[in-house]
């Protein structure tokens, strides 16, 4: 009898050492990312699941294609699992407050992820960038690349929101709208379109095509006898589009300079603009700072721990104040990009050139 105890006690703590414990007492953290049409969220989920996969966590990453009832599904499918901790990127943040009460009434923890998500007490945490500061410094590339206040003007602006759904795009906007009023108020900037707030200049689903469709009717109807002298842009994916607009009525060929045009993300395709002259400037928000942000407070809330947030006043989703921790963004452009982005390993170079 002994003889086989010894052998079976062998094979079992042979199997602890192969499978440890902690890694499944540390159980899942489901990961709702919105769409994989923008390399940025494809990067987020990755760092997601690498960070957590280290500390020893299951991951159960899902990506809904921007469509709202596939992402509830997703997120429904999470609780349903038993995720412990959902990190969300909403597509829509106000269409989730009856999976996410079913969540909390199962214990499960949630971190808005980058998105805030409105209108429930369900949500715990939120992880983002100062995306106030975002606009602010998309504008203020501008006012610097038209050499405001000591040029006379006046110039033409144009501008373009967000998608309506998303929260963060009102930050961009009236960030970047601080900044850009003023100017506008005293005549050196002058919007010939008259389109101004969110109401009339938001982009749905940030959609490069709808923007590129808007610019084109944009260039049409006011700038025949006008010039561009630039585009306040929230997202390179709209950057792209509103330039294709742009190049396509002569724009950046001959003596037709190209306008000032901001954007978000350092996305690949609009820091090789950058570089040829096309676009003027993006913001670069490093998401692997904000993985390991999210990670910690996954790790802080399952050990009952405090959990690490520098902002508990600016984020009211319509039912609480959501506790936040707020990285910095920095404004990039054809000076810094080398530096910013490869020096960071961001980027490797043979990837932008």
């Amino acid at each position: 009898m002994r003889r086989l105890v010894l052998p079976a006690l062998a094979l079992a703590l042979a199997a602890m050492v192969a499978n440890p414990v902690f890694a499944q007492g540390k159980g899942t953290i489901g990961i709702a990312m919105p769409t994989k049409s923008s390399a940025r969220w494809i990067d987020d989920g990755n760092n997601m699941v690498k960070l957590l996969k280290e500390r020893g966590y299951n991951t159960d990453l899902q990506y809904a294609e921007d469509d709202i009832p596939n992402q509830l599904s997703n997120i429904e499918n999470m609780v349903t699992t038993g995720a412990k901790v959902l990190v969300i990127a909403a597509i829509d943040g106000t269409t989730l407050s009856d999976v996410l009460a079913q969540a909390h009434g199962k214990g499960v923890k949630v971190i808005a992820y980058d998105r805030l998500i409105r209108d429930t007490p369900n949500v715990d945490y939120y992880a983002t960038f100062d995306n106030y500061k975002v606009g602010v410094l998309q504008a203020t590339s501008i006012v610097k690349a038209l050499g405001l206040p000591d040029a006379k003007g006046p110039f033409n602006i144009e501008l373009f929101g967000g998608s309506p759904d998303d929260n963060n795009a009102y930050f961009f906007y009236n960030g970047a709208m601080s900044v850009l009023q003023p100017y506008i108020d005293s005549g050196k900037l002058k919007v010939q379109s008259g389109q101004t707030g969110m109401d009339k200049v938001a982009i749905l689903r940030w959609d490069g095509a709808t923007a590129q469709a808007r610019m084109d009717n944009l260039l049409s109807a006011y700038y025949t006898n006008k010039r561009v002298d630039a585009v306040l842009s929230p997202y390179d994916g709209l950057s792209i589009g509103i330039i294709s607009s742009l190049k396509g009525v002569g724009y950046g060929s001959g003596d037709m300079k190209m306008p000032y045009v901001s954007g978000q993300d350092a996305e690949v395709p609009s820091v090789k603009s950058i570089l040829v002259g096309e676009q003027y400037s993006t913001v670069f928000k490093d998401t692997r700072k904000l993985a390991q942000v999210t990670a910690d407070m996954v790790d802080a809330m399952l050990a009952g721990k405090e959990v690490p947030v520098n902002d508990t006043k600016t984020y009211n989703n319509g039912v609480k104040v959501v506790p936040s921790y707020l990285l910095e963004p920095v404004v990039v452009d054809k000076t810094n990009w080398d530096e910013l982005l490869v020096g960071s390993g961001y980027y490797k170079k043979s990837q932008i050139q």
